[in-house]
């Protein structure tokens, strides 16, 4: 596990296979760590495993090409989760245009408070859909070890009423990714 206070550049986590990154703002930061980026660009591209939180937004191609790395975020810039083909991420924000363009695998939830989250998300691949119960229990566990590794007040406020606050979340699920869960699933079926 890797902890950082403070902010990073662009790449942060580039690669990432298998370890835990956590960056939050200094105990002197006078900003408000959910209004303003603590990450540069292309943070997490190609990253095959692991986790990673943080306390703040990330720049713009957050996740590109990522492949497995599962993310908690505070808002990205353009172009996130672009060509994605595994991995979560959770997005506790705001995105920028073009938002899952090309995005084949993975899945991320996007906590939609404005109400205009579709309007930036390419969804040519994607569906956008709402949380099941396998992805309520997904996020509120993200969100637990996100309070508990950055101190977060966005996951306190979601986690203080969860049950309601799910509801706002926005379920981007590419659509062949879909197709072979919901095959697997029926294959398990037959065979169990």
């Amino acid at each position: 596990m890797a902890k950082a206070e403070g902010d990073a550049n662009d790449y942060f986590g580039k690669g990432l296979s298998g370890a835990r990154l956590i960056i939050y703002p200094s105990k002197e930061a006078k900003y408000v760590a959910e209004e303003n980026i603590i990450i540069g660009n292309v943070a997490f591209y190609g990253g095959t495993s692991g986790e990673a939180f943080i306390r703040g937004k990330a720049g713009e191609r957050f996740c590109v090409r990522n492949s497995g790395v599962n993310t908690v975020v505070e808002g990205v810039g353009d172009h996130g989760c672009e060509y994605m083909t595994g991995g979560r991420a959770i997005i506790l924000g705001a995105t920028g245009r073009n938002f899952a363009a090309g995005m084949s695998g993975g899945i991320a939830y996007v906590y939609d408070v404005h109400g205009n989250f579709a309007e930036n998300c390419n969804t040519e691949m994607v569906n956008l859909e709402e949380c099941d119960a396998e992805d309520a229990m997904f996020v509120k566990g993200m969100l637990e070890k996100h309070l508990a590794y950055t101190e977060s007040s966005v996951a306190r406020f979601i986690l203080s009423d969860f049950d309601s606050e799910l509801g706002r979340f926005i379920k981007v699920f590419p659509q062949d990714y879909k197709r072979v869960l919901q095959m697997q699933k029926a294959k398990e079926k037959t065979a169990g």
